[in-house]
Formats: C-alpha cells, sequence, structure tokens
C-alpha cells in the first residue's frame, strides 16, 4: 500500500506540475461537493466598513489641526481587523497610528494600540498590479478579535529643532501634514473557525489546524473562481480539499522523479535534494472568498529565493483564529489597498500551520505583492504576527525552515545558498541592479524596512541550516 500511495504521488504530482500556466478549462469538469457551499447571508461573507477621518483638536498648540486627523468613540457593526489607508500609495505618513476598540458584549474599551505605519509589502513599480489605479497606501492591519466600537487618532510627526537668530538660540517646530484621504477600514472577515478548546498549546506547539467553513457564494462567476483556485493544485490534492497532506521524503523524491522524468531520459537519476513535502492549509481551507480576488493568476519564471515576513498585526490571535485572520488580511490586501489577491505566496502560524496565500498552486512560481523590487522569481513567506520584540515561537520557524526546504528544492535552490535577483525598484537597491542575496533572506535585506521584526529576523540563521539539512545536503 505504501508502495502504491508513493508512486501515484509521483505521477499526480507530474500532472500537477505540468500545467499549463493559464488557468485550466473548468466546464467539463464535474463540481465537487465540497467545492462551493450555498450562500448563507452577507455576514457569512464578511465585509469591510470605510470610515473618513477629519481633524481633530489638538492638544499640542504647535500642530495645526491639519496635522492630526481621527474619529471620535462610536459604535460600529462587528469588525475584527482594522487599519488606517490612504488616497497615494506612494506617500509616506510620518506620524503615528493608534487605536483603541470596545470588545463585542464588552462595556470597557481597551488601551490604545500602534499600527504599524510603514506597511512595506507591495507590488513592484511599474508592473499592472502596481499601476492598476484601485492601489492605496496603507498601514498594516491590526487583529483586535470580534468588536463593536473603536476610536482612532493618527498625529503626524513634529520636527523640532534650534535655530540661531540675531535674538539667540529659538526651537523651531514644523510638520509635515499627513497624506489626503485617510480612511479607517474596519475589516469583518466572515465567518470564523470554532473557538480555542484547550488543545492548543501555549508554547505554540504543531497542531491541525481547524479548517472554517468555506466562503459561502451564490454567484456563479464566483463558483468557477473557487474551482479555478482549487484546480491549481490539481494533482497534488482532489478539488475541494481543505488541506495538502505532508508526504514523507521518499514520496517527495519520487514526485520530484516524476517531475523531470523527461529531462532525465538517458541520464542517471540522481538524488535530489528537497525537504519533504508539509501539510498546507489550502485557500478553501482557510475559508477564501474567491470572488474577492482577479480571476486570473500571474506567474514568475522560478522560485530563487524566500522572503520571510511578519504581518505585524499583533500577536493576540489564537491558532484556531488564524483562518480568521488571514481572510481578514486577505481583504484588507484586496478590497481597501486595491492588489489583485493577499500578497503574500505563504502564511504561517504561531502553532507552525502553512496556509496557501496568493492562488495560482503551491508548487508553481505564483508572483506574489511581498518584497517591493523583488517579487519576480521568489516567494513570500508571512508568519502571522509582530516580532519585533517578541520571539517566534520554534513551531512557526521550523515551518518555514520545511516549507522552504520543499519549495526551494522543487526549483533546484540551496537554502544556505546566495543567488542574484535583479531589482524592480525601490528604496534599497535602484531598479535594474542585480542584488546578492541569501536564498532564505528576510524582507529588510531587499527593502529598508523593520520587516520582519528583530526577533524573527535573528532565526533565519538558523532556518538556513534547518531547510539545508531538511534537503539532504
Amino acid at each position: 500500500m505504501r508502495g502504491l500511495l508513493a508512486s501515484s504521488v509521483g505521477v499526480t504530482c507530474a500532472l500537477a506540475l505540468a500545467l499549463p500556466l493559464t488557468s485550466p478549462a473548468l466546464a467539463a469538469r464535474p463540481v465537487s461537493p465540497a467545492a462551493v457551499r450555498p450562500a448563507s447571508g452577507a455576514e457569512a461573507l464578511g465585509g469591510t466598513q470605510s470610515l473618513p477621518l477629519a481633524p481633530l483638536v489638538s492638544r499640542d498648540r504647535t500642530l495645526a489641526p491639519v496635522a492630526e486627523q481621527g474619529l471620535p468613540r462610536r459604535d460600529v457593526r462587528h469588525f475584527s481587523l482594522v487599519g488606517v489607508i490612504w488616497d497615494d500609495p506612494d506617500a509616506v505618513l510620518n506620524g503615528r497610528v493608534q487605536v483603541r476598540t470596545r470588545a463585542v458584549g464588552a462595556d470597557t474599551w481597551s488601551g490604545w494600540q500602534d499600527l504599524e505605519i510603514h506597511n512595506d509589502d507591495a507590488a513592484d513599480p511599474g508592473t499592472a498590479e502596481r499601476t492598476s489605479g484601485r492601489v492605496h497606501g496603507a498601514t498594516a492591519p491590526l487583529w483586535v478579535g470580534d468588536s463593536d466600537g473603536v476610536e482612532v487618532r493618527v498625529r503626524a510627526e513634529a520636527d523640532r529643532r534650534t535655530e540661531d537668530t540675531a535674538r539667540g538660540s529659538r526651537t523651531a517646530t514644523t510638520t509635515a501634514p499627513l497624506p489626503a484621504g485617510l480612511r479607517l477600514e474596519l475589516v469583518d472577515p466572515g465567518e470564523s473557525a470554532p473557538e480555542p478548546t484547550g488543545e492548543e498549546s501555549a508554547a505554540g506547539a504543531p497542531r491541525r489546524a481547524v479548517a472554517p467553513r468555506p466562503a459561502p457564494t451564490a454567484d456563479p462567476a464566483d463558483a468557477d473562481a473557487a474551482m479555478d483556485a482549487s484546480a491549481a493544485n490539481a494533482g497534488l490534492v482532489g478539488l475541494g480539499a481543505t488541506e495538502i497532506p505532508a508526504l514523507d521524503r521518499q514520496q517527495t523524491e519520487q514526485e520530484l522523479f516524476a517531475l523531470r522524468a523527461a529531462e532525465l531520459t538517458g541520464q542517471q537519476r540522481v538524488k535530489p535534494y528537497i525537504g519533504p513535502r508539509p501539510r498546507i492549509v489550502t485557500r478553501h481551507g482557510w475559508g477564501a472568498d474567491e470572488g474577492l480576488r482577479e480571476r486570473t493568476f500571474v506567474y514568475t519564471k522560478k522560485v530563487k529565493a524566500a522572503f520571510v515576513h511578519h504581518t505585524a498585526s499583533g500577536n493576540g490571535y489564537s491558532c484556531t483564529q488564524a483562518a480568521s485572520l488571514i481572510r481578514g488580511i486577505y481583504r484588507y490586501h484586496v478590497k481597501s489597498m486595491g492588489w489583485r489577491d493577499i500578497g503574500y505566496n505563504f502564511l504561517v502560524d504561531k502553532c507552525g500551520n502553512i496556509y496557501e496565500g496568493r492562488a495560482g498552486g503551491v508548487a508553481k512560481p505564483v508572483l506574489g505583492a511581498h518584497t517591493l523590487g523583488f517579487n519576480s522569481n521568489s516567494m513570500g513567506i508571512a508568519v502571522l504576527g509582530s516580532y519585533g520584540s517578541k520571539k517566534p515561537p520554534a513551531a512557526a520557524t521550523r515551518a518555514i525552515a520545511q516549507l522552504a526546504a520543499w519549495k526551494l528544492g522543487l526549483h533546484g535552490a540551496n537554502p544556505k545558498g546566495k543567488t542574484y535577483l535583479k531589482s524592480g525598484g525601490g528604496n534599497r537597491y535602484p531598479k535594474g541592479r542585480k542584488v546578492r542575496l541569501n536564498v532564505i533572506s528576510g524582507h529588510r535585506d531587499g527593502f529598508a524596512t523593520e520587516c520582519p521584526g528583530r526577533q524573527l529576523y535573528r532565526k533565519l540563521g538558523s532556518t538556513r541550516t534547518t531547510a539545508a539539512r531538511l534537503q539532504g545536503r
């Protein structure tokens, strides 16, 4: 039975990885009962409340009213994720963005929480996704849990400097204007996974994520989009599957040999360097509403490097809420920020569960929007949470290594090696420059940013070593 399973895995993977880069025709394909569920109301699908900010009266008389904007406390519809956007995606918000919220059923309010203002995950300059006219500047989103009250304040950074005048020294204060079109985005991710049951380890031990109820749809076009997203993983798993199961080392090698069968004709098969395929929760598994994204898939040539990120969305989520958090980030990326799909190729929660990100097939080189200037020939792996001062759980860093060992192995990349990528333009390297990078890099290696957070970035050395060992190097 084991040999039969390994053999069938190799054949089916070869079919999947040989699929054309365009979305396959689906008309003759039977619809899996699990692929689409009838609509059960707008609330199940989630939604976004977009509220314009207005000038506030500042307690600091040195600030003009335009330098502080916000929204007084107010009751709103349920939401779980919050962010602030503005009109010009190239405008920089120099200042501080804070929110406080009220949980559903509570009378008290949270303390003020900071939003990460430099949201540097983005499509490359000049690409169709970046120049669509729908893209906005944005903070990183913050997960606050089920809430129905909100207050926000955005304050420009004041630059105080000492000037020498004929009458002596004086302090001058200047304040850059806030970006135009500031709006508060309150995201309801839709139906959530069940609440934590106590099976979740406080230390973040890996365990099977609880699959959420899939996003319902009544629109035939949305049903087709859901089929497309699922079919992109055909051969790895059946239509409508909520997860792609893990393979052992032997099974993974056999599927890679099947992929390379044509190349190896008349040649001796050499043992490949590839890590066992890890378990991956599909988009259907985390409940993606496929009607939100653009229908087509966009691919790059290969995957030469992996960029590690954190979502900067806070650590106040449980692993059974991870699917809801991902649905919230997905909606924020598409509906609020104007991207074609969620930006990351993969996401990892603090319990070590791995999730499919941008649609197009987990084994294929899907073009993401994660590292401005270096999205071509790379993939983005984002750990859910904020890891500037907090250490990432061992389960999460191990999952990064497992995912990188497998996906980079499909493309013959050494996790401990170096590679060259051509910059598409950014604040660290000009457009057209060939940059030598680690095959497993942090976001900050390609763009001047704090991402993936100091504590997660410090773990990348051991992640490279683990991934290389999993590949058999």
